[in-house]
């Protein structure tokens, strides 16, 4: 199709959805899913939590709607909720931020992500990402029209090599767009990576758009935010949602922090997708924000004892694991395997084994599947007994892969 893609087509093929003929296709996560239903299996391939967020904090969203926060919040989100967020990067990371204009509330990260690369990206600009990258990096870059250029992640460390990341970043990149913690991989990049990402950045007179969702999510090693380091700040609007620190993706709370002249950018753009959202849901984040360091703290360890109970079952049936450092997912490895290709077991493992999982492959752009198709990606943000039937089912993944 070349440069006779319309917008939505651009959106699409970024995202690899369109099929040969130039038609938006089911997407793997949609096909593993309905397989799942289909099958009674248990499903580790979606990224959700199957338990809820704090009582008090979803009453206090009750209590919201009956007291009448049922219309339009600010454009950048109410007073509270934005000085909720400042207070919570100066608590964790000792950043100052200014609630007033230095912080925009949006419908969730991925409406932020959206908004900040429609903010500055124009047609033929370049974006970088490390790849596995999430899906709606590829598909708005699409949108924007830009070029995708890709960093790759190799395991088990997945880390970038600085060579590869140099050779990558040039004058012509707008956008260094990461994600760190790193979903698909559960890598949390080094303090050397993020260091060298900001020295790019002033180097080739681009900014930093950090998705930090997982911030909380981490396992054994602490959260940095690339703002926090120097010569950070000034070049990064940073990432955040109340989905996956307190178990709430419905909600769709999500916020920007970052230089007063890149929120407003960001903000401007903003305003004119959604406006607002969530004036019930605002003042229960901003108190949920101010929990005590233990919640994090007892959050993220029964998250990483899951990843263990996981990780554990999975190599006791024989599948290497590359264990991660964060965020909700772990990936396997089957390249051992007769049958080594992620898409095709995939596809078997919700009626032969009783367990769903994703390809790590359908996070990559189509010339560099071929480096990922021996992974698969599982999510393991689930309840203890959920995680013990899965790998009791999991026992039988080897017979698929040798069959």
């Amino acid at each position: 199709m070349g440069i006779s893609m319309t917008p939505w087509q651009r959106t699409a093929h970024g995202a690899n959805l369109l099929d040969s003929a130039g038609q938006p296709g089911v997407t793997i996560f949609e096909e593993i899913t309905a397989l799942a239903n289909k099958h009674n299996a248990i499903n580790l391939g979606q990224g959700f939590p199957d338990t809820e967020g704090p009582e008090e904090v979803r009453q206090i969203a009750i209590d919201s709607i009956m007291g009448g926060a049922n219309q339009y919040a600010p454009g950048s989100g109410t007073l509270q909720l934005r000085e909720a967020i400042s207070e919570h990067q100066n608590r964790f990371y000792s950043l100052k931020i200014d609630p007033l204009s230095e912080v925009v509330v949006t419908t969730g990260a991925t409406e932020a992500i959206a908004a900040a690369l429609l903010a500055f990206i124009e047609p033929g600009d370049e974006v970088v990402t490390f790849e596995p990258f999430y899906d709606s990096y590829a598909a708005m870059i699409g949108l924007t029209n830009a070029q995708h250029r890709v960093v790759p992640l190799r395991a088990p460390a997945y880390e970038p090599d600085l060579d590869d990341l140099r050779s990558v970043v040039t004058d012509q990149t707008r956008i260094i767009l990461i994600n760190n913690p790193h979903n698909p991989t559960g890598a949390v990049f080094s303090l050397t990576v993020l260091n060298e990402i900001i020295a790019l950045a002033h180097q080739h007179n681009c900014i930093i758009v950090s998705d930090e969702v997982y911030e909380h999510l981490t396992f054994g090693t602490k959260h940095v935010p690339i703002a926090s380091l120097p010569g950070g700040f000034e070049r990064t609007l940073t990432i955040s949602s109340s989905g996956k620190s307190f178990s709430f993706t419905g909600w769709k709370v999500g916020w920007a922090t970052g230089p007063k002249e890149l929120i407003a950018a960001l903000r401007t753009v903003k305003q004119f997708l959604t406006y607002s959202s969530g004036p019930a849901f605002q003042p229960a984040i901003a108190q949920a924000l101010q929990l005590p360091v233990p919640f994090f703290e007892r959050f993220a360890a029964t998250l990483e004892e899951s990843a263990i109970a996981l990780s554990r079952g999975l190599e006791a049936a024989g599948i290497p694991v590359i264990r991660p450092k964060g965020t909700y997912f772990l990936v396997a490895d089957i390249n051992q395997f007769k049958r080594k290709d992620a898409v095709e077991v995939a596809r078997l493992m919700p009626e032969q084994v009783g367990v769903a999982a994703i390809p790590l492959s359908v996070f990559v752009r189509p010339e560099n599947m071929k480096h990922y198709q021996g992974f698969l990606r599982f999510a393991f943000c689930k309840q203890p007994q959920v995680i013990a039937a899965a790998v009791e089912k999991l026992q039988h993944l080897p017979e698929v892969l040798n069959r």
